[in-house]
């Protein structure tokens, strides 16, 4: 458990497969209006995640896609539709799970190729904007609520979907709240709060609700804050740093390791997902390039409920 402050091991990340010149076409939404200042973009990739097979699934926000490489390595579009999917993650029994910013909770039917909702609303309110989404082993949902809030705007969510179906708020007062994940014990979740450069851990008590809630990592320069988070087998976390990389924290959130890429285009690496047989291949989503990065861990990723 010592480190104070062992030196940071760094790790070089190589493109593993880019988005297909068919699928790009730069261009404005109504997403990215707000969300990029107005600029045209081909593509805002996020939300990887794998099946029982081995298929990567991911998102475009902007254009409402959601994209599979299989393991033959052929990209396809799987579905096309009105919103802006920004979180993705699948339940054991093969359901797509979608948190999108525009339409709130969503499941896809990858063989009829839509969507329907799970939950649009929460006490009878719209969501901000769902940003990134967990399933613990008992099949609990766990998912943030965004949208456009920050330091002057501290009101970003938590909220947990029993397997039940019973909503609950675990917090309120969050300045951005963006990935999402919990500890290999499942007695903390932790969630990466970009505008305030923070990762938090909120403890999980027996009754399910959340105590003493604190901050587990402080993050400083890069081009914003931290994004799509992880834990591996060893409850390590690693964190996507916008404008920075890919950092891995030991068990008491101290720095291991830094996956960084060599090509300066490379400076948006926004969320992550652990493959290969042995699960210590990090797959990583470059937004706005349309690369999909990877990068080999010291420690395999715990093993997500879809694979349970």
């Amino acid at each position: 458990m010592f480190n104070p402050f062992q030196q940071v091991q760094l790790i070089p990340a190589e493109v593993f497969m880019s988005m297909p010149k068919a699928f790009r076409t730069k261009r404005r939404s109504g997403w990215s209006d707000p969300n990029r200042q107005g600029a045209e973009v081909e593509c805002f990739l996020e939300g990887p995640s794998f099946d029982r097979a081995g298929n990567l699934y991911f998102v475009d926000i902007p254009f409402g896609r959601v994209f599979k490489i299989t393991t033959s390595r052929q990209w396809e579009l799987v579905c096309e539709y009105d919103g802006w999917p920004n979180g993705l993650k699948i339940h054991k029994d093969g359901a797509i799970f979608i948190a999108d910013y525009k339409r709130g909770l969503l499941i896809l039917d990858e063989k009829r190729g839509r969507v329907d909702p799970v939950l649009e609303t929460q006490y009878s309110e719209g969501f901000k904007g769902l940003n990134d989404l967990h399933f613990a082993s008992n099949g609990d949902l766990y998912f943030t609520d965004q949208g456009q809030t920050g330091i002057a705007d501290p009101t970003g969510y938590v909220y947990r979907l029993s397997a039940a179906g019973e909503l609950r708020r675990l917090a309120n007062n969050i300045p951005s709240p963006n990935g999402i994940t919990l500890s290999t014990t499942e007695k903390h979740c932790y969630v990466a709060v970009t505008r305030a450069q923070q990762v938090w851990r909120l403890p999980l008590m027996a009754d399910g609700s959340v105590s003493k809630t604190g901050v587990a990592i402080q993050l400083s320069g890069g081009a914003a804050g931290p994004d799509g988070i992880e834990m591996d087998a060893d409850n390590g976390l690693c964190v996507c740093h916008l404008g920075v990389g890919v950092w891995r924290f030991d068990a008491n959130m101290l720095p291991t390791h830094l996956v960084h890429s060599p090509d300066p285009h490379h400076h948006h690496l926004a969320n992550i997902a652990f493959g290969g047989a042995d699960r210590k291949t990090l797959y990583i989503t470059e937004s706005l390039s349309g690369d999909i990065l990877v990068a080999q861990m010291p420690v395999a990723g715990k093993k997500l409920y879809a694979h349970m």
